[in-house]
């Protein structure tokens, strides 16, 4: 059992660091995450972990403690719909836009174990020539290193690769090393890792035309949504858009965003007016981009 006072630390030491937020009904999820960790430490408890943490704040059980608490669910195409309107109706609007500057930055925040980013590059590829002769990076940011250096290794298990990827792109754009797959390096090569919190000022970042931001706004307290997504507002391009997951939206947060709808989606682009898009689904998805229904949202 952890104690009261353990578990008020953790959630305001986890609030304070990471955006998460938990309470008392959370507490199976501190005690599941938390006592490999303290065992790991040569610590006989929870208890004794919130103590050791409480004497050195700033070594490296802090972080060690953040990681273990994160949530990194992720798929390839996870929830086909966003990549279906990148492909249908960002992307082919951005080409006429940026047509001077011939470039396109797209950020992949809170990218866990890099199959966002990896589905990101591989939307991009499968336009073709489209984009031959243009600067295209993508930005893929995660709080956890450990998950980011499995996104920087782009190896995965045969159950990771059946999760979302349409088969033809398993040999397209992955080579097979026994029984997992690795990503090919003409797909990394458009794709940066790097740490980053989602809490600290990352306006220097500079300006995107496109940012994923899926399925972690839910974990945090509304004044935390608000500073995310108003520095998210200020990094957007004048064109750019911003995906949120599927339980996740500004309203009621903040007014920097108007609301894109289609029948079958939303997105968001800088504003304060809601924009009726046309349905970007009239002509037939692209082979490979399409799947059966799945989501494991939420």
């Amino acid at each position: 059992m952890v104690s009261k006072e353990s578990l008020a630390f953790f959630f305001a030491f986890l609030q304070k660091e990471s955006g998460l937020v938990l309470d008392s009904s959370k507490t199976y999820l501190i005690e599941a995450r938390l006592e490999p960790l303290a065992s790991e430490a040569g610590l006989g408890s929870i208890d004794a972990l919130c103590h050791q943490l409480r004497l050195n704040p700033t070594g490296p059980l802090r972080q060690k403690v953040v990681d273990a608490m994160a949530t990194n669910e992720t798929s390839f195409f996870r929830d086909m719909l966003p990549f279906e309107i990148v492909r249908k109706a960002v992307l082919p609007d951005l080409l006429k836009t940026n047509q001077k500057t011939k470039k396109v930055r797209i950020w992949s925040a809170a990218c866990a174990t890099g199959q966002e980013p990896y589905s990101l590059a591989m939307l991009l590829s499968s336009i073709g020539s489209a984009l031959a002769g243009w600067d295209v990076e993508i930005l893929a940011t995660d709080l956890v290193e450990r998950v980011l250096e499995k996104a920087r290794g782009g190896t995965y298990s045969h159950y990771e690769i059946q999760r979302g990827l349409p088969a033809q792109y398993m040999t397209r754009f992955f080579d097979q090393i026994g029984s997992e797959w690795r990503v090919k390096p003409e797909l990394k090569k458009w794709i940066q890792f790097q740490r980053l919190n989602l809490l600290s000022d990352f306006t220097s970042l500079g300006l995107f035309d496109i940012i994923f931001c899926r399925n972690i706004l839910i974990y945090f307290d509304p004044a935390s949504k608000k500073k995310v997504l108003e520095r998210m507002a200020a990094s957007l391009a004048p064109n750019g858009v911003l995906f949120l997951g599927g339980g996740e939206t500004p309203l009621g947060i903040t007014d920097q965003f108007s609301r894109i709808e289609m029948d079958r989606g939303v997105y968001y682009k800088r504003g304060d007016s809601a924009i009726s898009a046309p349905d970007p689904f009239s002509q037939p998805a692209e082979k490979g981009l399409t799947q059966k229904g799945k989501s494991d949202k939420e």
